[in-house]
């Protein structure tokens, strides 16, 4: 099993949630972030006043599948948030040992 992370731009949360889901793959957990890469922040105006803020607002998405569907996957968020310009995020992989669904004691992949 791996668990695949995901920082991406907010506006592309619902086009990597569709695209998943064509791919077959269900549940997700989104996370509201922070941070800042090659972008180091950016500048805004508000009311009339430049400012430079240091993190960019970001979407954290993770997923938690099995190994035969991780390239369907990574592909699935890798073309639903691309744009093309800076900012477009990162995807890292790691390996999951053990996964229990509370609710029922399933384990491992049954309890994806």
């Amino acid at each position: 099993m791996k668990l695949i992370t995901a920082v991406v731009k907010p506006f592309t949360l619902s086009d990597v949630r569709d695209a998943l889901a064509a791919a077959d793959i269900k549940g997700m957990t989104v996370t509201e972030v922070q941070g800042f890469g090659q972008q180091q922040g950016h500048t805004e105006v508000y009311r009339g006043a430049e400012f430079t803020t240091e993190f960019v607002p970001k979407v954290k998405i993770e997923v938690v599948i099995s190994d035969d569907k991780l390239q369907a996957a990574v592909n699935a968020i890798t073309s639903a948030a691309h744009t093309g310009k800076t900012g477009d995020g990162k995807i890292w992989v790691t390996n999951v040992e053990h996964v229990i669904r509370v609710r029922t004691g399933e384990q491992d992949n049954e309890a994806l």
